[in-house]
């Protein structure tokens, strides 16, 4: 296996890892919506943070798809858990 060939099957994986991840949050979202209300802060700055490495992959001359894909659903998810814990 080429080196270039493992870094890019290396990028899909950690892609897939950091959707798991940030699909974690609708645990929280759904404890939120039931009245145990968890902290804002942290999915905030999640939302926050995943924007601007959506932001990074999409601008970017050589777009860097799996950056963007892997952070997209921190977005979402990070803004909703954030709105339901106010």
């Amino acid at each position: 296996m080429t080196e270039n060939r493992f870094i890019t099957i290396l990028g899909w994986i950690a892609t897939f890892t950091a959707v798991c991840m940030y699909v974690s949050y609708i645990q929280q979202i759904d404890l939120n919506l039931s009245g145990s209300k968890g902290g804002a802060i942290q999915p905030l700055a999640t939302a926050i943070n995943c924007t601007l490495w959506v932001g990074y992959g999409l601008l970017k001359t050589k777009r860097d798809y799996p950056v963007a894909l892997a952070n997209f659903p921190g977005v979402i998810l990070g803004l909703m858990t954030f709105i339901t814990a106010i």
